[in-house]
C-alpha cells in the first residue's frame, strides 16, 4: 500500500517517522513531500498511484481525484473539508476522513488572543511606544462581566466559550439543533447579535452558512460589539463588515479567515476598515496542535486499515 503526503504536515522528519513507526504497518511505503506541487500536474503525477492520499487545506477536486486510479482514502489534516471533493469520493468508494480535534484548544486561544487585541488596542499601543509616545487614549476594556456570544457550539465554540468563562464573561451560545450545551445559554440567532459585546464565529462553511454573518445582521449587533472570526472567512460577508466597521455600526474585528488565504489582494476592503486586527489563518498553526494532527492523520489511516474508521466525512 502506498500514501502519499502531498503536502508538509509541518512537523520534523523525525517527529513524522516515529509517528508512523507507532501507528502504520511496517510494509506501508509512505512518500512524503516537503513542499506544495507548482501546478495540477506536477499534482497528479504526486499522487496518481496512491492507495492514501494525505493532505491538509490544499485543493483536492475531480480533476486530480479521476487520474487516481487505485485511490481508496483520503487523510485531511485539517477540520473543515470543503476543499475536497467529498461528493466525488463518496461516489467511487473512497474513504473520506478529517481531522476534527487537533486544533480545538489553538484556535480558541486565539479567538481570545484577538478579542484581547482589540479590547486593549494593543496594536496602537505598540506602536505608540515605539513610536515615543505614551499611554494617553489607549484606555480599554476587560473581557470580564461582557457577554460573550459564540454561533456554533461545537468542540471550538465550547471551547472559546470555557476561556472567555475563565475571563469572567457570561457566554451564550447558537446553534443549528438547540441542543444544550453545558456552560453555555443557547439562545436564538437574533437575541445572541443584539445581546453579545463580543461574537465569536465558529461554523462550518456549507452552504447554508456562508454570509450567514451579512449586513442585515451586522446591523443587528450592539454598536461596541466585536466581531471574532475563525472559522471561514465566507460565513462572513467581509465586505459588508468592512462598511459595518467604516460607518461605527460595531466597534471592532478580529479576523483568521478571509474569502481566500493570504495574500489578499491590496484593494480588498477589509485590508482598509478600521478597528481591526487581521492574521494569515494562523488559528490551528502551533506546535502542539501540528503534531497532535500528525498523530491524528496517521491514526485515521490506522483505524481504516483496521476496517474501524474513525473522522469520517
Amino acid at each position: 500500500m502506498k500514501i502519499v503526503v502531498a503536502e508538509p504536515l509541518h512537523v520534523s522528519d523525525g517527529e513524522l517517522d516515529e509517528d508512523i513507526r507507532r501507528t502504520l504497518p511496517g510494509d506501508v511505503q509512505v512518500v512524503r513531500y516537503q513542499d506544495r506541487p507548482a501546478d495540477d500536474a506536477e499534482y497528479a503525477r504526486r499522487v496518481r498511484d496512491a492507495d492514501v492520499i494525505v493532505i491538509a487545506n490544499m485543493p483536492l477536486r475531480q480533476n486530480i481525484l479521476q487520474q487516481c486510479d487505485h485511490l481508496r482514502m483520503v487523510s485531511i489534516g485539517f477540520v473543515g473539508y470543503d476543499h475536497v471533493d467529498v461528493d466525488y469520493c463518496h461516489g467511487h468508494g473512497i474513504m473520506v476522513a478529517n481531522s476534527p480535534t487537533y486544533p480545538t484548544q489553538a484556535v480558541a486561544e486565539l479567538a481570545i488572543g484577538l478579542t484581547l487585541s482589540l479590547l486593549r488596542d494593543l496594536i496602537t499601543a505598540d506602536h505608540s511606544v515605539r513610536s515615543g509616545g505614551t499611554a494617553a487614549g489607549l484606555t480599554g476594556a476587560q473581557i470580564a462581566g461582557r457577554v460573550f456570544g459564540v454561533i456554533g457550539t461545537g468542540r471550538i465554540g465550547q471551547a472559546t466559550a470555557a476561556l472567555a468563562r475563565a475571563f469572567g464573561a457570561t457566554t451564550i451560545g447558537f446553534n443549528h439543533s438547540g441542543h444544550p450545551v453545558d456552560g453555555i445559554k443557547i439562545v436564538g440567532l437574533d437575541e445572541l447579535l443584539h445581546r453579545s459585546d463580543i461574537v465569536s464565529v465558529h461554523v462550518p462553511l456549507t452552504p447554508h452558512t456562508e454570509h450567514l454573518i451579512d449586513g442585515q445582521r451586522l446591523a443587528q449587533m450592539k454598536p461596541g460589539a466585536l466581531l471574532i472570526n475563525t472559522a471561514r472567512g465566507p460565513v462572513v460577508d467581509n465586505d459588508a463588515l468592512a462598511r459595518a466597521l467604516s460607518d461605527g455600526t460595531i466597534a471592532g474585528a478580529g479576523l483568521d479567515v478571509f474569502n481566500t488565504e493570504p495574500p489578499l489582494p491590496a484593494d480588498t476592503p477589509i485590508l482598509h476598515a478600521p478597528h481591526t486586527v487581521l492574521t494569515p489563518h494562523i488559528g490551528f498553526d502551533t506546535t502542539e496542535a501540528l503534531s497532535f494532527r500528525a498523530r491524528q492523520v496517521l491514526g485515521n489511516i490506522a483505524s481504516w486499515l483496521h476496517n474501524k474508521p474513525e473522522h469520517t466525512v
